[in-house]
């Protein structure tokens, strides 16, 4: 996907899927570990296994570059630039491995999920959903390792892909880290793996990877790990396509491509303070993400007041530091806040890793919603995440974390807290008139043309239209963007690529050509 670490409404994200209908119908009001299940029945029936070898015919429809080069050659998740020349390309069939020694050699069939771990045994061993065609080189530096934040790398593909020492919490290992372009494709062909074989997992090596049972069927680092990515990087077109091309290869599709929002509806939002998961109701999906990556340059010894944006957010830190790490980079706050900007979408459940650093003594953060207390994270010395649960306030929500220590200097990372779209139980917190999340919306034609985008769907009531790029930026503002005309919005200039477009409290993927 041509984007970074934009976070909006993945609900309406799926539009562009094309399941048949009433593929997922079973699966219709489940949640957690009931939904899971529903799932893994689904995605079973109508599996066909067309062999390892088969795979390399599969990969002549599948693993094609249509969204960047869209030059007909193989799609490689471990070379390819988005925003830059790929250093090789490969062409489909003739470039199989074979034999490599450096990258750009050959391609090779890249089980995300590693096949020592199932003994090569079918069918997961020729399943296409988890099985990339990637350089050889760089799937073998990946060898059996999971996935995870990198923190000092002792190998760097071409095009940033990293293996190296983990510096996800909860796990000290050897990762391997893909490039942000690929980290939700990864991501939602793991949880694609765990829920089409979560019957099998008992009988599976974990590879510090996976759980030995059907729910949550990961070890809970790298659930950790996987829901980040899969909030951080939505669902691109490129997935869809393969989705799609994977259902008439091998007559079974990943539903989390399909339907982004069934990642959190069966894992929720991450690790709660006893290192379990935590599951919201059905009326919390993941809303905001902050991994603390696109904070100002590091200062060692200058505490200030910093400011950034990310995901369409704006964040403000006072008396703060940006030199200190945890998973990766942390906002360290001494004698201030962390406050977040207005979000639309409302909070359910937040959680938060937290770190003392240098001396002090245990405390907390005080955390306020719109101005109201609703409870305190605690830190200390150890790495710490908290949850704090059923926070549940509708509509615009502003966040703010208050060290109660004038002295202690305390890292902050990985602040995610779910939308809530139900009836706030802080009713005085909510402002009157927002519109409830638009449902049903759909782009059509995508890519647009002709400076125009068609909205299908129930538009009447939208107050306000945004158009993002794929790093975040603000390119257009259009209030009541139907007033004069039901179905279309009039774009500007938009130069060819991906963008994001914002219809009140829902999000639509679309492409200029």
């Amino acid at each position: 996907m041509k984007k970074t670490l934009l976070i909006l409404t993945l609900a309406s994200l799926s539009a562009n899927a094309q399941a048949p209908a009433g593929y997922y119908n079973s699966a219709s009001g489940l949640s957690g570990a009931p939904l899971k299940t529903a799932l893994s029945t689904i995605i079973t029936n109508g599996h066909q296994d067309k062999g390892y070898s088969g795979l390399w015919t599969g990969y002549k429809t599948t693993d094609i570059d249509k969204n960047y080069e869209n030059d007909g050659s193989i799609l490689d998740i471990y070379s390819e630039k988005p925003a830059a020349a790929d250093p090789y390309k490969y062409t489909p069939g003739t470039n199989q491995c074979g034999t490599y020694s450096v990258e750009g050699n050959c391609y090779n069939r890249e089980h995300i999920v590693p096949q020592s771990f199932f003994n090569e045994a079918s069918p997961m061993v020729s399943d296409i959903h988890f099985i990339r065609a990637t350089d050889g080189k760089v799937n073998g530096m990946r060898s059996n390792y999971p996935f995870g934040k990198v923190g000092t790398a002792t190998f760097t593909s071409k095009n940033g892909s990293k293996l190296g020492n983990s510096a996800s919490s909860g796990y000290a290992g050897t990762v391997f880290e893909p490039i942000d372009e690929f980290k939700g494709d990864v991501a939602r062909m793991v949880f694609y793996f765990v829920t089409r074989y979560q019957n099998k997992l008992s009988t599976f090596s974990s590879g510090n990877m996976l759980g030995g049972s059907a729910f949550p069927g990961l070890q809970t680092w790298e659930l950790n790990v996987l829901l980040s990515w899969h909030n951080q990087d939505p669902v691109s077109q490129a997935e869809i396509n393969r989705n799609n091309a994977s259902y008439t290869y091998q007559g079974n599709r990943n539903p989390f491509i399909d339907n982004p929002n069934y990642v959190n509806q069966i894992w929720g939002s991450g690790s709660s303070g006893g290192g379990g998961t935590t599951t919201p109701p059905p009326t919390s999906t993941g809303c905001t993400n902050e991994t603390f990556e696109t904070i100002p340059t590091a200062s060692s010894a200058s505490y200030t007041t910093r400011t950034w944006n990310n995901n369409g957010l704006s964040w403000t830190a006072t008396d703060a530091r940006t030199d200190q790490t945890i998973s990766g980079k942390a906002i360290t706050v001494r004698a201030g806040s962390l406050t977040s900007g207005s979000s639309a979408n409302g909070i359910g459940s937040l959680t938060v890793t937290t770190q003392l650093k240098f001396s002090g003594s245990n405390g907390t953060f005080t955390v306020k919603v719109n101005g109201t207390n609703i409870g305190t994270i605690p830190y200390s010395t150890n790495v710490t995440t908290t949850t704090i649960s059923n926070i549940n306030v509708s509509g615009n929500v502003v966040v703010t974390l208050e060290n109660n220590s004038s002295s202690n200097r305390v890292a902050i990372d990985n602040l995610s807290w779910t939308c809530y779209s139900g009836t706030s139980k802080k009713s005085q917190m909510t402002e009157p008139g927002l519109n409830s999340i638009q449902k049903d919306l759909q782009i059509y034609p995508n890519p647009v043309s002709n400076q125009e985008i068609f909205v299908q769907g129930e538009t009447q009531n939208i107050k306000k239209a945004e158009i993002y790029n794929l790093q975040g930026k603000v390119m257009q503002t259009i209030e009541h963007p139907f007033k004069n005309s039901r179905n279309v919005i009039r774009i500007k200039n938009l130069e060819q690529g991906m963008y994001i477009l914002k219809l009140d409290d829902s999000a639509l993927k679309f492409i200029v050509k």
